[in-house]
């Protein structure tokens, strides 16, 4: 098998696992993240001092000679398919898409085809130099399958080393469009006795909690303040629909990224998304204060009402901030014109 060599030598004060020194020291021009540094010293890819070393807890000392060999990045397994994709910017290192409701991010045993990685294989080809070892697209981050909006991805081990570094360190903007059922509002009391939920200056509604997989149902999120991932999302009113108000069009800003956090957030907030069928969205509308034209959009609005319309990240080659924009789709533009009324 084809491959390239990486060496370099170990550094003063070392880490005391043999992952870590490397990591640390590895030159940055190899873009070979702690991860994929693993997987090489299982594989036996990593010599020190000329002698294969297979254990990522083993020690090393200042001064230690490092060979790494790279094989040149395989084949994907996943098939290539010929669909249309809104790509929304496109370098040699990366690419940002405008992904539709209803497609899923990466193949799974359920879905292993159709799929955006499926589309970016095709779209890409001979462009992807490899991530993690095989040519594909490097996914730093998903949107659940009926969401729509906007994605950054990465073409190459160095793109997708610093996106995923940036997404890490929750410093990668997001921003999302949300209708949901009723208004948060500081002067809500119900809302001000609940645990986990506060709000900041300008009427930002902030929830801070846990989220682990339900108990009880497997395809669900639920709220934990033990245990868990820690959670944090903000919430802000843009628009207050119907007469009197009992929809709003929120604008949402993660500050982490865990599944379904926006949709089970605003749930235990008691302000489910419109639409959303895991998450108690699919109740109707008051009667008064809104057309027939609204209360039938919203009946047949079949996803939550959701959409990543703003994201935010510095370029991971050229150091360069890009930011993105994404209009409502066409569904979402629709249900928010008939609320209007």
């Amino acid at each position: 098998m084809a491959s390239t060599q990486v060496v370099f030598t170990i550094a003063a004060n070392p880490p005391p696992r043999l992952d870590k020194a490397l990591s640390r020291d590895v030159p940055e021009e190899a873009h070979l993240s702690r991860t994929r540094l693993a997987r090489l010293i299982e594989e036996g890819a990593v010599a020190i001092n000329g002698t294969a070393l297979r254990d990522v807890k083993a020690r090393v000392a200042e001064g230690d000679a490092v060979m790494i060999t790279v094989p040149l990045a395989e084949e994907s397994d996943i098939l290539p398919e010929n669909i249309p994709l809104e790509i929304v910017f496109e370098d040699d290192d990366l690419l940002v898409v405008n992904k539709p409701a209803g497609m899923v991010v990466h193949p799974a045993p359920g879905t292993p085809r159709g799929t955006l990685v499926n589309a970016l294989l095709h779209h890409c080809g001979s462009d992807l130099s490899g991530v993690g070892g095989v040519r594909r697209p490097g996914i730093v981050h998903r949107i659940d399958k009926d969401t729509s909006g906007l994605l950054v991805v990465a073409k190459s081990d160095q793109a997708h080393h610093g996106l995923a570094a940036q997404f890490e360190a929750h410093s990668a903007e997001r921003v999302y469009q949300a209708i949901v059922y009723g208004i948060p509002d500081a002067a809500d009391p119900r809302l001000g006795g609940l645990r986990g939920v506060g709000f900041e200056p300008g009427n930002v509604l902030r929830i801070t909690t846990q989220l682990a997989r339900h108990r009880t149902d497997r395809q669900k999120q639920a709220v934990l303040f033990d245990g868990g991932k820690h959670a944090v999302t903000r919430a802000q009113v843009t628009e207050r629909l119907g007469s009197p108000p009992a929809v709003s069009l929120i604008e949402c800003r993660l500050e982490t990224g865990r599944t379904h956090q926006i949709r089970v957030h605003l749930a235990y907030a008691g302000h489910g998304l419109l639409g959303d069928p895991v998450y108690g969205g699919r109740r109707g509308l008051p009667k008064r204060g809104f057309s027939a034209e609204a209360a039938e959009k919203v009946a047949g609005f079949n996803r939550q009402a959701l959409h990543a319309g703003h994201l935010g990240v510095i370029h991971p080659a050229s150091g360069e901030p890009l930011r993105f924009e994404a209009r409502l789709p066409e569904d979402m533009a629709g249900l928010l014109a008939a609320l209007r009324g």
